[in-house]
């Protein structure tokens, strides 16, 4: 069960991923549950993305709303 704030930055990081500072610790729970990922960017910024088990999640909750 994600936290609200858990579920929060899991929604920040689909919509606005660059918004989400990547020392907060909700992502390193979403982290952990592989609900996103922290990759290389070409810049040498990491930039995270949702997986499909994210996106699941994210989709079943839409579901109960």
């Amino acid at each position: 069960m994600l936290s609200p704030h858990e579920f929060t930055t899991l929604m920040v990081v689909r919509d606005a991923p660059d918004q989400v500072e990547t020392d907060r610790l909700e992502l390193r729970t979403l982290l952990d549950l592989r609900l996103v990922t922290l990759e290389p960017f070409a810049e040498g910024r990491p930039c995270l993305r949702v997986t499909p088990h994210g996106k699941a999640v994210l989709n079943a909750v839409a579901r109960m709303g």
